[in-house]
């Protein structure tokens, strides 16, 4: 499955990354998977990092159905970072997807790591190295 994740209790955040061509049901299955994470707190933040994805394969209904999910409180922020105009694109559909069925505009698409970071309240990376 082209998805990973990791959860930093200390930040409240929760990192994804998805590489090469995504499905449905690939989402679905890691949604799931930290869903289910003893450490994972729906309060949490959420960074996608797409910027490995060639492509999100899912229908408009599915974008739909995988943006309206409440796996994480509604005040929670969702940051997606993109490379790939089709993998933006989508995203952007999603985040639409998700401000109408929750009221709320908490899923930004960025192209920049360090403005999504930022948008997150996040003041340093904490996946860098250095």
């Amino acid at each position: 499955m082209p998805c990973s994740y990791a959860i930093y209790k200390e930040r409240r955040l929760v990192i994804t990354k998805v590489w090469d061509r995504v499905t449905f049901s690939e989402i679905r299955s890691h949604q799931e998977q930290f869903r289910n994470d003893p450490d994972f707190d729906p309060q949490f933040n959420l960074l996608i990092d797409a910027t490995a994805a060639t492509a999100l394969d899912v229908s408009t209904d599915e974008a739909r159905t995988i943006a309206s999910q409440g796996l994480f409180s509604p005040t929670s922020r969702r940051a997606l970072l993109a490379s790939n105009p089709a993998v933006f694109g989508m995203a952007r559909l999603m985040g639409v997807y998700h401000a109408m069925s929750t009221k709320q505009e908490q899923l930004r698409v960025f192209y920049d790591r360090a403005l999504a970071l930022q948008w997150l309240g996040l003041k340093d990376d904490p996946e860098s190295k250095g």
